[in-house]
């Protein structure tokens, strides 16, 4: 299958000298949904304006569907669609209006652009408030009407740079829906970056890990994860002393119990990797109680992506928790 997207060597540094991009190389193929998986300051953001023409590299090479990002930024803009973490439609126009305004950017033909935008209404579940001024939409909704703006054109290809970022669990699932429908009968490539762990497992078929500008893992979902060979056990307990001393302490009972593989900090404690892990959380158990260690929570799972993460790079991205906006729409994001 042709590449889309080809990028080698590519870096990035700012007038300031901040090295945003370090030499990363990827490809990303026809029809394909790609993910590119870190946390804020890790490059994605940077990355994703070079490929999408708005920002100059400073060195590199980067081709979109054989068109070079430097030499001819103009052919990429016909052929690709851009989702920001910002919704960017006018409120004071109903739907409708943004969707026929869109086209008319586009240079598209007025009797072939109505009939696109009632294919889009009724592909994101809109009709109903199509002619309703956007400024009443939901959040979910605003959304929604965002992505069908930016697949007027019909564009072989999208970016969506982290398009699910304060939404609540629902409105983002609504959201995976119609990318992952977008992408089967359509055959849409995306190029999603995201920092949330379920969004780039569900979604991807590929994808690469970055951090701190650089690329440290590349592969489907599926290999990655069992790259870690083992479960996982998230430990949270209290430090009697210190943080540094009781993390110690709990390392050494860890590194006696049988089965255990590895033991990582994280931010809530340490992260053990056992193989059957279920059958060794009573003796860990057992061991911290003798020591005098109080556990306050003890989290079982497989192998995820974040795990991935973590061993890679030592610590995990920092998770979003949702708080509900108390005048309704949008949900705000409060880092945990």
């Amino acid at each position: 299958m042709p590449e889309i997207i080809e990028v080698k060597n590519l870096i990035q540094v700012y007038s300031d000298g901040t090295k945003a991009v370090k030499d990363i190389s990827f490809n990303v193929q026809r029809g394909e949904f790609f993910g590119f998986l870190g946390p804020n300051g890790a490059g994605k953001s940077t990355t994703i304006k070079i490929l999408t023409t708005l920002l100059a590299k400073t060195s590199g090479s980067v081709t979109i569907a054989g068109f070079d990002v430097d030499k001819e930024p103009k052919e990429i803009r016909k052929i690709i669609g851009v989702q920001s973490q910002e919704t960017v439609i006018d409120v004071d126009l109903t739907g409708r209006e943004n969707l026929m305004l869109q086209g008319h950017f586009q240079q598209m033909k007025h009797d072939i652009l109505r009939v696109r935008v009632d294919e889009l209404l009724k592909l994101m579940d809109l009709q109903e408030v199509a002619d309703k001024r956007a400024r009443n939409y939901s959040g979910g909704m605003k959304k929604r009407l965002d992505l069908a703006s930016i697949l007027v054109h019909k564009p072989k290809l999208l970016f969506l740079d982290e398009p699910t970022t304060g939404l609540d669990p629902q409105s983002r699932t609504v959201i995976w829906e119609y990318l992952e429908k977008l992408n089967k009968e359509e055959s849409i490539t995306m190029f999603l970056t995201t920092q949330y762990m379920e969004e780039a497992d569900r979604l991807c078929r590929n994808l690469s890990i970055i951090d701190n500008g650089r690329i440290v893992i590349s592969g489907s979902p599926k290999e990655l994860k069992q790259q870690v060979g083992a479960d996982s056990i998230k430990l949270s307990y209290e430090n009697g002393d210190s943080k540094e001393v009781t993390n110690e302490k709990a390392k050494k009972i860890l590194g006696e119990i049988q089965g255990v593989t590895n033991i990582l900090d994280s931010d809530e404690g340490l992260t053990v990797y056992a193989k059957n892990a279920g059958f060794i959380i009573p003796d860990i158990v057992r061991a911290f109680d003798k020591q005098k260690i109080k556990l306050t929570s003890v989290n079982f799972s497989s192998p995820t992506l974040d795990d991935i993460f973590l061993k890679h790079t030592g610590r995990r991205i920092r998770t979003e928790e949702l708080v509900q906006n108390p005048k309704g729409g949008i949900f705000s994001r409060r880092r945990r």
